[in-house]
């Protein structure tokens, strides 16, 4: 068996833990590229499981296809959670629409606001929560494990392709013919919100498109960092 084939047999094992020992179990789906390897193995093996994304308001529009061609691919619902419409307005209205550039501070409201929020939403009454991380994404990724307790939201989470390399990501995405963001095409290896990524130069780190005015160890949105609070500063 190959290293690739004993990997995925590894995460089809992992997703039948979850579903067995953890129900109910729900996947936070960002549509990168391992995302979509998880969105696959999930509408195939563990159609149990509820898959959702955080619309931020700001992601790309081949992001927004890309969820349209799931739906069109998977017989599976994709479950979409918005931020809060007063919470945005009194986030721009304090910072501007774009205040999320003057300080990694204000930067980190705005996930809390648009992503961290929401994700308390999307995780109420469930037992597990599945991710795409990987650990050599980034350096803040270092330490995690492929199942831990999440003392923060108070549930199991699994990282089932934590050991996975970018390489063997896409040999799947590519073998089983598995939809992906088009922007991956264009240099973009890690997406998010448009205002916030960028394509990358070959030898770059792969998440250095990602907030690129920002240093690597402050790299992350909130959604998979213990005690992520950041409620808006009184002007």
């Amino acid at each position: 068996m190959s290293d690739l084939n004993q990997k995925i047999e590894q995460t089809k094992a992992l997703l039948a833990e979850a579903v067995r020992d953890y129900s109910p179990v729900c996947f936070a789906n960002s549509l990168g590229a391992e995302d979509m390897v998880l969105t696959d193995l999930i509408a195939r093996f563990q159609p149990d499981i509820e898959m959702f994304i955080l619309d931020t308001g700001r992601l790309p529009p081949e992001t927004y296809e890309l969820m349209q061609a799931v739906g069109t691919r998977y017989n599976a619902p994709l479950k979409v959670y918005f931020p809060e419409s007063q919470a945005v307005e009194a986030y721009v209205a304090q910072h501007g629409v774009n205040g999320f550039y003057d300080s990694v501070e204000n930067r980190k409201a705005c996930c809390f606001v648009r992503k961290v929020a929401p994700l308390k939403r999307a995780l109420a009454g469930k037992k597990a929560w599945i991710t795409g991380m990987r650990r050599d994404q980034a350096v803040t990724r270092d330490g995690l494990q492929v199942s831990s307790f999440d003392a923060d939201h108070g549930l199991q989470k699994f990282n089932p392709l934590l050991d996975w390399s970018n390489a063997e990501v896409w040999q799947y995405v590519k073998q089983n013919d598995v939809p992906y963001n088009k922007l991956h095409d264009r240099f973009y290896p890690s997406i998010g919100c448009a205002p916030c990524t960028r394509n990358v130069t070959p030898g770059e780190d792969i998440r250095s498109g990602r907030w690129w005015w920002e240093n690597p160890e402050n790299k992350e949105c909130g959604l998979h960092v213990s005690g992520a609070v950041m409620p808006l500063k009184k002007a």
